[in-house]
């Protein structure tokens, strides 16, 4: 069984930093696409970043120049270094990596959150 693990989410003040990460573990074959996702109460959930297997990387505009995304393949681990943090990044950041198990097709799995907040 697949599992994804966030941690490294807490309390910050405005202009701090915080890092997250995301490590798969479990029946893994391959890892495609990794994803950071978040969501602040009230919210739509919105993608703040991406890293393709080849580190290819994507950001949402309002973290671009501020967040990080990498990836160690040989520790399945993604990590999003948030820099010049902002109380509207306050929210819960989940991981999303498509994975391929032994045995089966690519799938869509998800952590269960690491809360964000950042102080005014």
């Amino acid at each position: 069984q697949v599992q994804l693990v966030e941690s490294g989410g807490g309390l910050v003040q405005a202009g701090g930093s915080l890092r997250l990460s995301c490590v798969a573990s479990g029946s893994i074959f391959s890892i495609n696409v990794m994803t950071w996702y978040r969501q602040a109460p009230g919210k739509q959930r919105e993608l703040v970043a991406s890293i393709t297997s080849g580190g290819i990387t994507d950001y949402a505009d309002s973290v671009k120049g501020r967040f990080t995304i990498s990836r160690d393949n040989a520790k399945k681990t993604m990590y999003l270094q948030m820099n010049s943090l902002k109380p509207e990044d306050t929210a819960v950041y989940y991981c999303n990596a498509n994975i391929r198990s032994w045995n089966s097709a690519y799938h869509d799995y998800r952590g269960q959150g690491t809360q964000v907040t950042v102080s005014s």
